[in-house]
């Protein structure tokens, strides 16, 4: 009845404002006659579908459509390059940077220029050059967030030292390298203070969120050498900004006394900064600490003092990028109210308006304008000149500090990382007019390829000079290898719970004689060095909390890495483990239209997948198929791997084993120490006669029996049904035997518990 009462008072109410709606509109045409002025209209021949077309053409073609297409563009294309990057084991900044260049003149734009002119016409510069501003603005004022001025206090001595040198020498050098190239590749009207000056500038940066992220992936960011670095380099950003203010002062004035005005103001700004506003920033941080108390208007205050610092220091004429680098600076150094902060910005800045500068850089940049062998001589030239400079100075210097020859390479390695804060510098000085386009392109290529080969670095210093392990850490090492090891590596932590559990079932009365580590592997793009710790302890809570429940001791092993993948086999292969067990993940897009048009597609490009569609071979049972990263890590373990498909999975109690091969008798194994350490109940299902044509087996089976009478059972007509299968907890399989279920379309597997599949 109320539905019905609902149903008539909404016909009512639309029918009856409708019906007054067309009463007033017909009312209003006798009002036209006072408008209506005579026209001569043109003759009209275009046919309605032109007019559609036309009309169609007109709206994909407005500026704010094809800055949306822009957007879009960069950020696939950015993402596809900062991938493939990140698989080969560099930083997805590099494919980003890679991603501009390839959408610019160099290729895109030279092969086919139809698709750039659509894309990037000449007049929509304007609007991706400003809102890549905006993202660069942001992403200084994290990157000024990101820099600790107590722990530089606190360091302030060595790695003042590294850095001032690591910035001197290679800046001597590019001043020394601009006298040779002056002459040839300076612009017109630019005096050889100002191309000097930028070119030393442009040797002597460091990329302090690129190299911090690269100090994350390689495990060093809790290591004495991790923290010296990072402060190297923060110690050098502080002062290669604030000589690029300089610069940038003396640039625009034309000469150094001209400049001094400019660079009185800029001191008293910072001093005004530092002095007044941050107490102020300091006082309201610590009131709004937490996100309950970070209200919006609260948030609107650090935000107009991130914009009215960019705005001054562009007023002054230092750029708007140093006033958003020392808004972050002087931000509150409370860690909670950092981390909430840089969280809210981050991904605005880096993930959708960051790319836009890499692509708008690369629109700059035309590499074929190096179109002969001197060109690229000098190219080469640079590359080795910034190189050298950043290479040689930081490593002299750290070893002139005391630290070893292996720390010191590392350090000049590390600090010879430029990436993205070269690509701001030198958009600068293309924008101030002192760089050519030849120079600029050369200098780009130069950014990249510094960047790229720090990794390649790091891996030789690493593989001639390896690190000595004290007597202490070879004890504790021999002591695990005697030790049966189990590593379990999650992504979700319920997940993590699940395996954790599991372990233990495997070792839970021998806790000195075995022991676990939990791994989690979180790509380092996605964090900073605020948010790291506490990501860290919320993906460990679940697996601390079921320790706890369990009384079982677990080790746990953060890594934040490029390549997920490598780093759990790298970990497996190289950590003396037993035992690998990971979970099964499931798509999000499982189940859904989108799901299964992306798995046609992948059958389509994949020859093998199509053809057991074709055939009918292909599995029934999707849920049971693995992904690629389980695949791969089944591929390059070098150690028995189990694959944890979780249906709930609360105790292990009652297990079941089916055996399709003598291949499987390793399994008798794991069964073992369920039924020892869990005191579980063990079904061997033997529906192929296997056991009973191998004497080892049965053998095998009734040696466990006299261990453990009543724990374990062999049956050769089982019975799968869902009231079998409803009070089992766990299913142990084979490799193999999982494969050739799943291949053979077993229906038996529709109801199994959760499911241990493993391989020896």
């Amino acid at each position: 009845m109320r539905n019905l009462r609902n149903l008539l008072f909404y016909i009512l109410t639309i029918g009856g404002f409708a019906a007054l709606i067309f009463g007033i509109i017909q009312w209003g045409k006798p009002l036209e006659a006072s408008k209506v002025t005579t026209v001569i209209k043109p003759e009209v021949t275009a046919s309605t579908w032109q007019q559609f077309t036309e009309t169609y053409y007109h709206n994909l073609t407005h500026p704010l459509a094809i800055l949306l297409l822009q957007i879009v563009t960069i950020i696939v294309v950015a993402r596809i390059f900062g991938f493939f990057c990140r698989k080969i084991g560099q930083p997805s900044v590099i494919g980003e940077i890679a991603a501009g260049i390839f959408l610019g003149p160099s290729f895109i734009g030279m092969y086919f220029p139809d698709f750039t002119h659509f894309v990037f016409p000449d007049k929509s510069m304007d609007n991706l050059k400003f809102l890549s501003q905006i993202g660069l603005i942001l992403f200084m004022f994290v990157v000024g967030m990101e820099l600790e001025l107590k722990t530089l206090k606190n360091k302030a001595n060595d790695a003042v030292v590294i850095s001032h040198a690591s910035i001197i020498f290679p800046f001597t050098l590019g001043v020394g390298l601009a006298y040779l190239l002056y002459s040839e590749f300076a612009p017109a009207n630019i005096n050889f203070l100002s191309f000097a000056l930028f070119i030393g500038i442009s040797m002597s940066i460091t990329a302090f969120p690129v190299l911090a992220r690269i100090v994350q992936e390689r495990g060093l960011t809790k290591t004495r050498l991790g923290s010296i670095v990072i402060t190297c380099a923060a110690a050098d950003d502080i002062t290669a900004w604030c000589i690029l203010a300089a610069v940038i002062a003396i640039v625009k004035a034309g000469s150094v006394l001209s400049a001094i005005y400019i660079i009185i103001m800029a001191v008293a700004y910072v001093f005004v900064m530092l002095k007044i506003v941050q107490p102020f920033l300091k006082r309201l941080g610590d009131k709004h600490s937490n996100k309950e108390s970070l209200s919006k208007p609260v948030v609107a205050i650090f935000f107009i003092t991130l914009l009215v610092s960019a705005f001054a220091t562009e007023v002054i004429g230092i750029h708007a990028l140093f006033g958003a680098f020392l808004a972050g600076v002087i931000m509150p150094s409370n860690m909670n109210f950092r981390t909430i902060f840089i969280e809210k910005i981050e991904d605005v800045a880096i993930l959708l308006l960051l790319p836009l500068f890499f692509v708008f850089t690369g629109l700059r940049t035309q590499i074929g304008l190096l179109d002969d062998w001197h060109l690229w001589t000098i190219a080469l030239l640079i590359i080795a000149v910034a190189t050298v400079g950043k290479f040689v100075g930081s490593a002299f210097a750290a070893k002139f500090v005391g630290q070893s020859w292996r720390d010191s390479l590392i350090i000049g390695a590390l600090m010879n990382t430029r990436g993205l804060m070269e690509l701001i510098v030198l958009n600068i000085g293309y924008d101030l007019g002192v760089l050519s386009d030849e120079i600029f392109a050369m200098l780009v290529i130069m950014a990249l390829v510094t960047t790229f080969m720090t990794g390649p670095f790091l891996d030789l210093i690493n593989k001639f000079i390896p690190e000595k392990k004290t007597a202490e850490e070879i004890q504790d090492s021999q002591k695990l290898s005697t030790k049966y090891s189990i590593l379990l590596s999650f992504g979700s932590p319920e997940r993590g719970r699940t395996l954790l559990r599991l372990a233990n079932s495997l070792i839970r009365k021998s806790p000195e004689n075995a022991n676990i580590t939990a791994l989690h592997v979180s790509l380092s793009n996605d964090l900073n060095q605020f948010n790291a710790e506490q990501y860290e302890r919320e993906s460990f809570a679940p697996i601390t909390e079921e320790s706890n429940k369990l009384h079982q001791p677990v080790v746990t092993l953060f890594k934040p890495t490029v390549d997920i993948d490598k780093e759990i086999t790298d970990t497996s292969n190289t950590g003396n483990f037993d035992l690998l067990l990971i979970g099964i993940g499931s798509s999000v897009f499982e189940g859904s239209l989108l799901g299964r048009i992306l798995g046609f597609t992948t059958k389509l490009i994949n020859p093998e997948r199509l053809y057991e569609t074709i055939t009918g071979k292909e599995p029934l049972f999707e849920n049971t198929v693995f992904d690629e990263r389980t695949r791969q890590l089944i591929k390059n373990a070098k150690l028995p791997v189990g694959i944890v498909i979780d249906k709930e999975l609360d105790k292990v109690e009652n297990v079941f084993l089916p055996i399709f091969s003598i291949h499987d008798s390793f399994l008798l194994v794991y069964a073992q120490k369920l039924i020892h350490h869990s005191d579980a109940r063990v079904t061997i299902i033997d529906s192929s006669g296997i056991v009973k044509t191998h004497p080892e087996l049965k053998e095998s089976i009734r040696m466990i029996e006299q261990v453990a009478p009543n724990h374990i059972s062999l049956q050769t007509e089982p019975r799968l049904d869902k009231e079998f299968m409803h009070q089992q907890d766990l299913m142990l399989i084979s490799h193999d035997s999982w494969k050739k279920a799943v291949e053979t379309q077993s229906l038996w597997l529709t109801n199994t518990p959760s499911v241990l599949i493993l391989k020896p």
